[in-house]
């Protein structure tokens, strides 16, 4: 394949999940800025291997790419006990910021909403990462069990019972009634 080619079918398989493929880098590294620095290097990879990608769930290829990419970047800057929470803010302005361009009709409810999301949003980010990263894929990223399999490489079992953990954790921590 030639290099135009490559960037060709970059542009086609890659480029259209960008969003995804930084949203879910950014719920596994907990940071804005480490998410980029993940999706940028998923890109990289994304464009070397371009050649070898047969099909398929484009999607579920590049969000892949871009999880194996996570971990390794995790892998590589921060201790595994580490827990980072520490883009709430900025997840925040940007709660505020969606909010002032879809023009909520009551002030109120939005404030409240939005300190919804930021508890919401602290409770996923306090999650072990492989339970944070199953809830994501599923319940942001809308995948299916089976992709979600195929992207973390466990069997669609544990998958389900990652998820299930995980919303119980999310629950018990925000202290919904069930």
């Amino acid at each position: 394949m030639d290099r135009g080619d490559s960037r060709t079918r970059f542009a086609n398989v890659v480029i259209p999940h960008l969003d995804d493929a930084y949203s879910l880098a950014r719920w596994v590294t907990g940071n804005r800025a480490d998410a980029e620095d993940v999706v940028q290097e998923a890109c990289l990879r994304a464009l070397r291997g371009i050649g070898g990608f047969s099909g398929g769930n484009r999607r579920a290829w590049v969000l892949t790419i871009v999880r194996n990419a996570a971990y390794d970047w995790l892998r590589k800057n921060r201790s595994p006990a580490v827990v980072h929470m520490d883009d709430l803010k900025a997840v925040e302005r940007m709660r505020i910021a969606d909010d002032a361009t879809s023009g909520p009709d009551n002030p109120e409810a939005a404030l409240i909403a939005r300190a919804d999301e930021a508890k919401l949003d602290a409770a996923i980010l306090s999650l072990p990462t492989v339970f944070r990263e199953t809830l994501v894929l599923r319940d942001v990223q809308g995948l299916d069990y089976r992709e979600i399999a195929a992207i973390t490489d466990v069997p669609i079992g544990t998958v389900m019972s990652r998820l299930a953990r995980a919303r119980r954790k999310v629950i018990e921590m925000l202290g919904v009634d069930k």
